[in-house]
């Protein structure tokens, strides 16, 4: 168990995921992440700015591919998590509003998301990509309200492409500029995770309270969608 507990700390470290899992564990993560309602800690803003500070050793570990083939398979992750996350919706459905609590899964993620999507349309695939938990759940609650799956596909694209690549460019041509940037990666993640939870703090602490989404509301929620 304790063994287990600390493989979890790991998941979180982008630096550890990096330097003991390679690329391969990154690619996991990703389509994790944006995918499995279980992969809503990890973290994804910061391993990908992470990754492009370590562009170059990620490359030259895995064939030595070109950094743009890099970012392209990272971007597919998450493409593909989000359309695992998609189909989970769609079979599930209300089930997971009825399901309760546990470590790995909170109701209130689930109706943040769903407010969330409610709020943006279509466009909240797009816009969820930068928010942590929020992207884990998105395109679940897409597949539950039966969002048309090729306006789904194209926000789902579009939305992979840049979260992936303006994350780990950023951390690649930083880099560059600033040699010693690896020095303070401690300090950087912490500031990476400040920025992009605090829109979800805001809405966490400071929204209007709603009553819990029941099935009832899914299924007009589905039904809207559908007339669309």
């Amino acid at each position: 168990m304790d063994q287990i507990i600390e493989f979890l700390k790991h998941l979180i470290n982008p630096e550890w995921i990096i330097t003991h899992g390679g690329f391969y564990l990154i690619l996991f993560i990703i389509f994790a992440e944006t995918g499995l309602f279980v992969g809503f800690f990890l973290p994804g803003d910061s391993l990908l700015f992470v990754a492009g500070i370590y562009s170059g050793l990620l490359c030259e570990s895995f064939f030595n591919i070109p950094f743009f083939a890099l970012m392209l398979l990272v971007a597919l992750a998450g493409i593909l998590g989000n359309m695992v996350g998609y189909w989970f919706g769609r079979k599930s459905g209300p089930m997971l509003y009825r399901k309760k609590d546990t470590f790995l899964f909170r109701q209130k993620h689930l109706h943040q998301a769903h407010e969330f999507y409610e709020k943006y349309g279509g466009g909240a695939i797009f816009v969820a990509r930068f928010l942590p938990i929020v992207r884990t759940f998105a395109p679940i609650v897409a597949g539950i309200v039966e969002m048309d799956r090729k306006k789904f596909m194209f926000y789902n694209i579009i939305g992979s492409f840049a979260w992936v690549f303006s994350l780990m460019l950023a951390g690649h041509y930083l880099d560059k500029y600033f040699p010693d940037l690896k020095n303070h990666l401690e300090l950087i993640i912490i500031i990476i995770i400040l920025i992009t939870t605090l829109p979800v703090l805001i809405k966490l602490f400071f929204g209007k309270a709603k009553k819990p989404i029941g099935a009832g509301q899914v299924e007009a929620s589905s039904q809207d969608q559908q007339q669309e």
